[in-house]
């Protein structure tokens, strides 16, 4: 799978991208033979409508791609993908067509386009490959492929290979060609070590719960520390979820991979921050030793916690990963999760809640979505709904009866985890795309991502 542009070459084929009201004046300019090809073709420069001009000999010599108009394009991202995954071998540039602004998200999307998952399978690679337009940062846009690659493939492989274990392995070969160091607690260490919820979580599994832990970067930076939720799978434990829930549960570690894959872009691009990024890996099953309904655990906080639903168990790891982050006072604390079922109802697959109580970085966030492409939306820590998270007999409920306002409540839970960050955002993610989109192949998906690393570009630059 080449996350890469194609090298240059004087045998690359130009493609002019028409809107549907700049078709009738490029074909008059044109001459008789291609417009007599384009008519007979039937194209109208409809979004995502892709057109090759042969030459003489029948070889293709140009590539018309339609641009259709404002409202459509308005109701997607990387559209200019269908061009990658509609044309013959070859090597292709972008000859015409494109405000510089928009170059950036159309070299992407190619790139995004050429993602394969054959791990088990063999899948047809792209062929179709695209020169770097002129002016687009190379380097920064095949690393931003490759971190999703990285995600896509972790989210992907399913529980039977990507349990606790191997996603340690993951994380490992994530830190080996960046120098970063990386610790690990794991099994009855977690309860010497004070993660007892990370422990009760996993602890039913037969592969042993853990804590990933990864530094890198220089003394005296800027510190942002990740957390990832690592739930490799979630049965619901003793609540046991229905099959049709159950059925993509592999991708309940959504959030690690996708810290990972952000660590991964920032270390590659030397971002100059301290980061620090930590995952508590565990499988959520059934056994004997399962925590039960009723149970009441204490926290590495010390904040005690009713278990009122097993499968409720994401953020009750959070909670110690982000109380051991937070000890050390990062500038920036961010937590990434496919925490809640109520944040897909309220806002679909690919549009990413997120909560700050800082104005200043959701500006900044918003800002950096809204550049790069990578929808976002901040939802309220709402303090009124504090008192559904406290129970009668503890100080916090890790599934208030109700239903209602789950993600909030959620995400309020995990913010009486944090109190010396500097700032604290929390990302309740999908991590999926339940349909192929341009550039987004069914599956595992780099949600948030690229515009929390706009906006740590922005704040930390090189």
């Amino acid at each position: 799978m080449p996350a890469r542009f194609a090298d240059r070459h004087d045998r690359s084929i130009p493609i002019t991208i028409l809107d549907e009201e700049q078709l009738p004046g490029w074909l008059a300019q044109a001459g008789a033979s291609v417009q007599a090809w384009v008519t007979a073709s039937g194209f109208k420069a409809k979004l995502g409508s892709c057109l090759l001009l042969p030459d003489h000999s029948g070889l293709p010599q140009a590539v018309l791609f339609g641009w259709g108009n404002n409202k459509c394009r308005n109701r997607g991202r990387f559209h200019f993908a269908k061009a990658a995954e509609k044309l013959v071998a070859g090597t292709y540039h972008i000859k015409s067509g494109l405000q510089p602004d928009e170059l950036d998200q159309a070299a992407l999307g190619w790139l995004l386009a050429a993602y394969r998952f054959d791990r088990y399978k063999s899948t047809t690679p792209a062929t179709a490959l695209l020169q770097a337009p002129d002016g687009v940062d190379v380097q920064r846009l095949e690393a931003i492929a490759r971190a999703e690659f990285l995600c896509r493939d972790l989210i992907n492989t399913p529980a039977n290979d990507m349990g606790p274990a191997a996603l340690e392995t993951a994380f490992r070969a994530l830190a080996k060609p960046f120098r970063a160091r990386i610790s690990v607690t794991s099994g009855e260490a977690l309860l010497k070590g004070n993660f007892p919820l990370i422990h009760a979580v996993g602890r039913a599994s037969d592969q042993q719960p853990r804590l990933l832990d990864l530094n890198w970067g220089r003394t005296g930076d800027p510190k942002v520390t990740l957390v990832g939720k690592g739930v490799c799978f979630d049965t619901g434990g003793l609540n046991l979820k229905p099959g049709t829930s159950m059925a993509l549960m592999k991708k309940d570690m959504g959030g690690a991979a996708t810290v990972m894959g952000l660590a991964h872009l920032i270390m590659e691009l030397k971002l100059p921050v301290r980061l620090r990024v930590l995952v508590p890996a565990v499988e959520n099953s059934v056994s004997a030793g399962a925590m039960r309904p009723g149970d009441v655990l204490t926290s590495r906080k010390g904040l005690s916690v009713e278990i009122n639903n097993t499968d409720a168990e994401g953020r009750l790891v959070l909670a110690d990963a982000l109380a051991l982050a937070d000890e050390e006072k990062p500038d920036l604390l961010i937590s990434m999760a496919t925490l809640t079922g109520a944040a897909r109802v309220a806002l679909g697959p690919d549009l990413a809640p997120y909560y700050t109580d800082d104005a200043t970085l959701a500006e900044e966030l918003d800002r950096a979505s809204r550049k790069v492409g990578d929808p976002i939306w901040r939802m309220p820590f709402w303090d009124p709904y504090e008192k559904l998270i406290e129970p009668d007999i503890a100080d916090l409920d890790n599934a208030p009866s109700g239903g209602m306002a789950g993600s909030i409540t959620a995400a309020l839970f995990l913010r009486r985890f944090v109190e010396n960050a500097g700032t604290f955002a929390h990302f309740d993610i999908y991590g999926w795309c339940p349909t192929t989109a341009p550039a987004r192949p069914k599956g595992g998906a780099f949600l948030a991502a690229r515009a929390i690393f706009e906006t740590l570009s922005q704040k930390f630059p090189n």
